[in-house]
């Protein structure tokens, strides 16, 4: 599975969607990551954006992996949570 996300809401909403797929609540990803519930929190609302190795960890607990790559022209409709 390919998810693009470009800004700190829609990696939020990718973070928070695997982590619903596993069935494990923001406390369940905290621990996992090593992390509190509240950061869990703040990194699947986007509000502001995570340190990348805050970012890591939380991608890392999901058994996701971060990817750097050309960005692509695709229309906003080929975009995570385009909102």
């Amino acid at each position: 599975m390919s998810n693009l996300a470009r800004t700190p809401k829609q990696i939020g909403a990718v973070i928070q969607r695997t982590r619903k797929n596993h069935g494990w609540s923001q406390s369940d990803l905290g621990e996992r990551a090593g992390l509190r519930q509240a950061t869990i929190s703040t990194i699947e609302r986007g509000e502001s954006p995570a340190r990348i190795d805050t970012l890591l960890s939380v991608l890392g607990a999901l058994d996701l992996e971060f990817r750097i790559d050309i960005r692509t022209k695709l229309t906003q409709f080929d975009i995570e949570d385009r909102a």
